[in-house]
Parts: C-alpha cells; structure tokens; sequence
C-alpha cells in the first residue's frame, strides 16, 4: 500500500462510517447566537452587514483522524483579521476555542471542515463608530472538504493562468485577510472550465502569480522552492509547507514569481487547508515538468499528512463514544 494509500482508505472508511452515524449533528453543526442547530437548519440574519456587504473575515481550520490541526494558529490569524477590519471577536477567545471543540465531539466528525466567521453584525458602518457597532459570531463544523479530491490528487490536477481576469490589488482588498470577496476568483474558475481545466491561478497585472481561487501556489525549480510574497493570504498551510522544507534542508525563496516562471518550473503545487498539499501536472494544457507529481512535491505531502499525528501541530478531540 502507498503512502497516499494509507491516508486515504482510512479516511474512506470513516466516511462510510459517519454515513451510518444516527446524530442529528453527522452532516455538520453549526453554533448561532449561543444555540448548536443541525448545519442544514442554520440561518444567519438577512439584515447582517457580513451577507449584506461582505463585511467580514473568517478562518478555517480542520480536524483529521480526530485531531485538531494548527487550530491556534487559526485563531491568532482570525484575532489579526478582526483587528485590521476594525471588528472585535464576540467570545473570549478560550471559550471559543472549547466550543469548536465542544462542537467537533458532538457531530462525531473524525476529518472535519471548521469555520469561524465574525461579521460586522447588524449595523452599517455608515452613521456608527465600529466601537458601537455588535460584531456576530457563527461557527460551523461539516465534513471534510477537498479543493482537489483524493483521486486527482495521486495523478495531480489541472490548472490554467488566467488571461481574462487579475487578482484584485492589495490596495483595494487586503489578501492577508481572509475574506468571501470572491469575483475574482469565481470568474478565474469560470476561466479555467472554458479552457478544460479546473484550477486558476491568477496574476496581478505585473507579469506576476499571487493566488488561486482558495489556495496558495508553490513552485520548484532547480530544488528551490518559490512561492508569492505579495497579494496573497499567508496561509497556515504554506506556513506548514515552510517548516516542512526548513527541516529538509529546500530553499525558500518567498518573492515576486513572475508568470514564466511556473511555465518553466519542475514541479507546482497548491497548498490549503481544504485539501492539504494539491499537485498540479498540466498548466495551461501543457505538461509541468515531466507531467507526474515530483519528488519534492510527493515528499512535503508525505511530511504534511505525518505532521497531523505530531502533538506540536495537533491535539486529540475526546468524543463521547471514546
């Protein structure tokens, strides 16, 4: 059995499992005004300014194997979001932290897509000082979700750059807060599709890349690993991807990647929590590299899954049938 194999199946199995699982809580749980509601009943205001005016930031962590994954670097980032947008996070941030947890034990879900949105709430700030203004909270937890599923990832996805939309510049919306502004990268998916591939990969209008449409992207040439500096959220996982390479001895060269350079790398990945480390063998219909996943690539996902089980990175959810 590979690698790929050995993380996989497992996780297979205990997907078939939650399908038998009679909790009302299986198919997700969502936390709204103090109350745990099956996710598919969970209603927000019509009137929030986060629906109204995406007025909002949020962050996602995940659960695999029963273990919560990075989840305080999650939270620091919301509280550095809250604070850049001018919100202020409406629960202590331990009460929260235990009620995602609360919230993981209860649904059953042993790989888990967590959430954490803070909104502006139900005043405009036109007219109100963000001080006065009641920021919401809502949190939910579902099953896994993969950007790029697990079979695609074996063999590696397809992505184009795109040609008719850029990246929003960080002067108008800032990258490293993660936001649900998302023209942009909707119109590269739409992109992709017209052009028979699934991801995008969007410049800036200088000649460089910055992000896709959820993840961040990472090159290899010569054995050195280059990834975007400007216009893109500084995601926890690359920041996994970066302590992975720091320990294998791979250069990291966080920078301006100009556009030529991934038609000409070795290798190209995507990196994010929805899907952990994603390969990427054809770009813009063109094989990258030899046009199979590439060692440095197969190896950093090797290491990501690993670090999963590593008490430094994670830590075990007690469920109630432990």
């Amino acid at each position: 059995m590979s690698f790929m194999e050995t993380v996989f199946a497992p996780h297979a199995e205990r997907a078939a499992k939650l399908a038998e699982s009679c909790s009302p809580f299986a198919n997700g749980i969502a936390w709204i005004e103090g109350e745990f509601v099956p996710l598919a009943e969970a209603r927000i205001p019509l009137l929030d300014q986060g629906f109204l005016h995406s007025d909002l930031t949020y962050d996602v962590p995940a659960v695999w194997n029963g273990r919560f994954f990075r989840l305080d670097d999650h939270i620091d980032r919301l509280e550095a979001s809250c604070e850049k947008l001018r919100l202020r996070l409406p629960m202590p941030r331990a009460e929260m932290r235990a009620t995602l947890v609360d919230m993981v034990a209860r649904s059953g879900i042993r790989d888990a897509y967590v959430e954490m949105i803070v909104t502006r709430g139900l005043k405009f700030v036109r007219g109100n000082k963000p001080e006065d203004i009641v920021n919401s909270l809502y949190m939910l937890v579902m099953p896994y979700v993969w950007v790029m599923p697990p079979d695609l990832q074996r063999s590696g996805g397809s992505a184009v750059i795109t040609r008719t939309v850029r990246r929003v510049p960080p002067g108008a919306i800032d990258p490293t807060v993660k936001n649900l502004q998302w023209g942009d990268f909707v119109r590269g998916l739409f992109e992709a599709q017209d052009r028979n591939a699934i991801y995008p990969i969007l410049p800036d209008g200088d000649g460089n890349i910055t992000e896709g449409s959820g993840f961040n992207v990472a090159l290899i040439k010569d054995g050195v690993l280059y990834t975007p500096e400007h216009g893109v959220l500084e995601g926890v996982t690359r920041m996994t991807v970066f302590d992975i390479a720091r320990r294998k001895g791979i250069e990291i060269r966080l920078e301006h990647v100009p556009v030529d350079l991934a038609y000409h790398c070795d290798e190209l990945f995507f990196c994010t929590t929805a899907g952990g480390i994603m390969p990427v063998t054809r770009l813009d219909d063109q094989p990258v590299g030899g046009g199979q996943v590439g060692p440095i690539t197969r190896m950093i996902w090797e290491e990501y899954w690993l670090l999963h089980d590593d008490p430094s990175y994670s830590f075990a959810v007690t469920y109630p049938d432990n």
